[in-house]
């Protein structure tokens, strides 16, 4: 198996939770359960449990049902862990993009540089626009932030979008004054891919089978060649690891015995992403599988009543292990994982499987902290 040309070439890997921001938390899926809403309360617990069995990120979704807003949530969640990245999920066209600059670097301050975006392009909600336009808007917002948090003195962009001056950028200034936070993205379209290539550091990826996702990085690898770049891959999966493979596929029948699937869809349809080329993959591949496995140990149950990321690692932690090492061997950098209840899979995953992973923090390893933000960098050093 040939590894792509990644930014990571040693073999560690980041490994990411999830917290429910969107309404995404059930003992049975598709089944409302009070305790588990999507609260403040509930989602910050998700994240100190995160942040406490030592995991190195976590995933803050972007929605519009549940009604929380991620770079919010982040800065309260921010004071309150001790070791933990946050990776925010942002939709690019919803903040004007000098504000949204100095938001992020407000943030970045507060999380003193545990901080991370996931970029978003799907569409606003009670909007409906083509493809190309929200991908071209997101790359014309990418630059600019990028600029914006590491230029001096006057700023202007002229673009189609977005056309502004500004006599300077200091309030935009971040606390990874060498480049900013890290950029993650996921979406598989053509338009999608070429945005990750040409702009972000990490192209994360939902399950789909082993040779499906080497041929996705085979492909995104020579697309950010083209601009002189070299990536980092990411894998987007739900997990449910038990002391036995027996009890881990009983754990999975549970999770859907009580789904009715037309409630199913209906949540699904929900989801701003529900139409994207992304998630009708997902739906082609649970349609092939057998049982809903697409492949052995990868169960795409969930997908009957989740839009986004519809599969799960499924088996006992030897397994769920060896499949994790696979996909390192395969040059997979970057692990954001979930399950559910999210509070109890994430203590499973941490007990069974995390200590057994090499692990390290893909911002601080491009040397995205800096150890004094009240001393600005020289140009030279930001170069």
């Amino acid at each position: 198996m040939t590894t792509p040309a990644i930014r990571t070439p040693d073999r560690k890997c980041e490994v990411a939770w999830f917290s429910a921001l969107c309404s995404d938390d059930y003992e049975f899926l598709g089944v409302p359960d009070g305790k588990l809403r999507s609260s403040y309360e509930h989602c910050g617990d998700i994240v100190r449990r995160a942040d406490a069995n030592g995991f190195q990120n976590i995933l803050l979704p972007s929605g519009w049902i549940a009604g929380q807003d991620a770079l919010t949530f982040c800065a309260a969640m921010a004071p309150q862990v001790k070791q933990i990245n946050q990776l925010v999920a942002l939709r690019m066209g919803e903040v004007w993009p000098p504000m949204l600059a100095r938001a992020i670097a407000t943030v970045d301050h507060i999380a003193k540089g545990r901080f991370c975006i996931n970029i978003i392009s799907s569409d606003l909600p009670g909007m409906k626009e083509e493809s190309n336009d929200r991908y071209e808007r997101s790359s014309e917002i990418i630059q600019i932030l990028k600029q914006m948090w590491q230029a001096e003195g006057p700023y202007e962009w002229k673009g189609k979008y977005y056309n502004f001056s500004l006599p300077h950028t200091e309030p935009a200034k971040p606390y990874q004054q060498n480049g900013g936070p890290l950029l993650y993205f996921g979406g598989i379209s053509p338009a999608a891919q070429e945005l990750c290539a040409e702009h972000c550091d990490v192209f994360l990826m939902w399950p789909e089978t082993e040779e499906q996702i080497a041929a996705t990085m085979a492909g995104m690898s020579e697309k950010a060649a083209k601009y002189g770049r070299k990536i980092d891959f990411g894998f987007r999966s739900h997990i449910i690891v038990r002391e036995t493979e027996e009890e881990a596929r009983a754990a999975a029948d549970r999770l859907i015995s009580k789904l009715d699937l037309t409630k199913g869809q209906s949540i699904k349809d929900r989801s701003q992403d529900s139409k994207c080329y992304g998630v009708q993959r997902q739906d082609e591949l649970r349609a092939q599988a057998k049982d809903l496995y697409i492949e052995d140990h990868l169960w795409s149950g969930v997908g009957l009543a989740r839009s986004g990321c519809g599969s799960a690692i499924v088996g006992n932690p030897e397994q769920v292990l060896a499949k994790l090492n696979r996909y390192m061997d395969m040059g997979i950098r970057a692990f954001v994982l979930s399950g559910y209840p999210h509070e109890d899979e994430c203590d499973y995953f941490a007990k069974y499987v995390l200590p057994k992973l090499p692990t390290v923090r893909l911002n601080e390893l491009q040397g995205r902290l800096v150890a004094d933000p009240a001393t600005p960098l020289t140009t030279a050093e930001r170069k």
